[in-house]
């Protein structure tokens, strides 16, 4: 039988009992890069949802963009950062100004990253005990590119869809490359991250909470692991400086070129939880995968330069991609909205 110092030893995450002793944070297997601006608040929960993973070894980094007094000076957030620190999880904290849009705060998230796997993690998005481990696990089992948990509402969880879901595809067998692009049968996977469908699906299913189901997606948002170097080879999001600040959708063109190479993979049960805040990202008018890829649905390179001259496509205003229906995203009546789109 186990004694709790020897579980202790076991987990990277340090108990309160030793929080006071002196130690070096062990070596991190995650980078969780977190970009954040005016959402002080939810920042602290989203904290407080990584203060309660055991494992993996993690390192937090911050990129703090808010307008006058950062969001990471507010009580509840430091507060956060000093358990974090307590439990043995360097968190490193940045005030990146001026904004340049979010795909050029991500490629500076990436670049002070050193682990050897990275998640991006929204602002907004608490993660539910044990989280970590098994989607760190299930990149392990997939040897993929990327997994994600899609953010589910769960002021959804009476409003079952399962018209929504009939796209849901298990990996059977290990995740493969494939392409997606608008307008392909893959695209069409958009609406399984609506709402609450993925924890419908999980209940459909009857999957256990330590089940690591992998399955087909068309991207996933808010809460992406990926495997670094399978994000550096394709470029990251150095293709920043094509896009105007204002821009959506650079996290799908970062998804789908890493998918097309190494393959990805959402998995269930989703052990995300979206916190209903409006979205900061207003301005939607510029969609990065129509600046980003080429016409006839190929990707350009790991430099971001297509067939496209560079700066043309600066001016281009495109129908941007579907956001899942998640509470704070400009929810539509539900006799509106029910079978519609509902932009973030």
């Amino acid at each position: 039988m186990s004694t709790p110092a020897a579980s202790a030893r076991r987990r990277s995450r340090r108990g309160a009992a030793h929080w006071a002793v002196p130690a070096d944070p062990p070596p991190a297997a995650v980078d969780v890069l977190i970009p954040t601006a005016g959402r002080s608040a939810e920042l602290a929960v989203t904290l407080a949802g990584l203060a309660a993973q055991d494992d993996p070894a993690f390192r937090v980094v911050i990129s703090d963009q808010s307008h006058g007094t950062p969001g990471t000076d507010a009580p509840a957030v430091q507060a956060m950062i000093r358990v974090l620190g307590a439990q043995g999880r360097a968190v490193q904290v940045h005030r990146h100004l001026p904004r340049r849009g979010m795909a050029e705060q991500r490629q500076f998230l990436l670049d002070q990253a050193s682990a050897p796997r990275v998640l991006f993690l929204d602002d907004d998005v608490w993660l539910e005990p044990g989280a970590l481990q098994r989607l760190h696990e299930a990149l392990s089992e997939q040897r993929c590119g990327l997994v994600g948990y899609a953010v589910q509402g769960l002021s959804y969880l009476d409003d079952d869809r399962p018209e929504e879901r009939h796209a849901f595809s298990g990996w059977h067998g290990r995740v493969e490359a494939e392409t997606v692009r608008r307008g392909s049968p893959a695209f069409e996977r958009w609406p399984l991250h609506n709402a609450a469908n993925v924890a419908h699906q999980a209940a459909v299913l009857g999957l256990d909470d330590d089940a690591r189901l992998a399955y087909r997606i068309a991207w996933c948002g808010g809460c992406v692991l990926f495997e670094r170097d399978a994000l550096l080879a394709v470029g990251g999001f150095e293709f920043w400086s094509r896009l105007p600040p204002q821009h959506a959708g650079e996290d799908v063109v970062a998804q789908w070129r890493v998918m097309e190479r190494f393959g990805g993979a959402g998995i269930l049960p989703s052990a995300a939880v979206h916190l209903e805040a409006p979205t900061t990202i207003v301005d939607r008018r510029v969609e990065a995968r129509e600046v980003l890829l080429d016409p006839d649905g190929t990707s350009p390179g790991p430099s971001g330069i297509g067939t496209q001259e560079k700066g043309s496509s600066h001016e281009r205003q495109a129908q941007s991609d579907p956001d899942p229906e998640v509470p704070g995203r400009h929810r539509l009546p539900r006799e509106q909205g029910r079978h519609h789109r509902i932009r973030a």
